[in-house]
């Protein structure tokens, strides 16, 4: 199995988009009234933003778009360092919502007015419940992808920088929009990063067992040598 996914990297990032619309298909129709309900101060004090909806759906562009970026033009190893912590922090969250079924109730009563933004929040409401929340899978996602980003061997020079810039200055647009739109809380979202932060980690320590090639600088990221 694992000289198959090494061997057909496409196919199995396939199977796995399956297994997780499946899975959360499943959890999104069989959880209607959730066991715990997440709520803090912080959330009342965050507004309500339409406009968030932009950064918040540019979330499902990213990910494809990084994963195939490492895997076509960067060393795979590479790659697979990202699938490792992405793939099992989402899993984890799926499986931690089948456990103890959560949710939020943040969303206002009513939307006004009829424009694009407000429309797209309305089908994002229509499709995504207020339930499966903890810990947040878009905030985890947009942290991961981030270190990635920061990681990447191709993109050490100095006139790259602006990349690693961008990708952070998404990362927090996303977590903000989760926040904004009232599709997470506070509680969800800081556990979405912690989770992010400990799986790198990790991820980490598995490239430096199984890799005996890669060669660490000074500050701990993987320089991928030619071979």
């Amino acid at each position: 199995m694992r000289i198959w996914c090494k061997d057909h990297p496409i196919q199995f990032m396939a199977c796995y988009l399956v297994f997780y619309l499946a899975f959360f298909t499943l959890l999104e129709h069989s959880i209607v009234v959730p066991d715990l309900v997440l709520h803090c101060a912080l959330d009342d004090m965050i507004p309500f933003c339409k406009y968030a909806i932009i950064p918040y759906y540019l979330w499902f562009a990213w990910i494809p778009c990084t994963l195939f970026y490492l895997l076509w033009f960067n060393d795979r190893r590479e790659f697979w360092r990202l699938c490792l912590p992405l793939f099992a922090g989402m899993t984890l969250s799926l499986l931690f919502c089948a456990i103890v079924p959560n949710g939020v109730n943040l969303r206002p009563a009513h939307l006004y007015g009829n424009d694009i933004f407000t429309q797209a929040v309305r089908n994002l409401w229509k499709t995504d419940t207020s339930t499966n929340v903890f810990p947040s899978i878009h905030v985890f996602n947009s942290v991961t992808l981030a270190l990635a980003y920061h990681r990447c061997a191709r993109l050490r020079a100095r006139k790259w920088l602006w990349v690693k810039l961008a990708a952070d200055l998404l990362c927090g647009s996303i977590i903000l929009s989760t926040l904004l739109l009232k599709q997470h809380s506070v509680i969800d979202a800081t556990a979405g990063i912690v989770l992010a932060l400990f799986l790198d980690t990790v991820a980490d320590a598995v490239a430096r067992r199984t890799a005996p090639s890669v060669a660490y600088q000074h500050d701990h990221h993987p320089v991928f040598q030619n071979t």
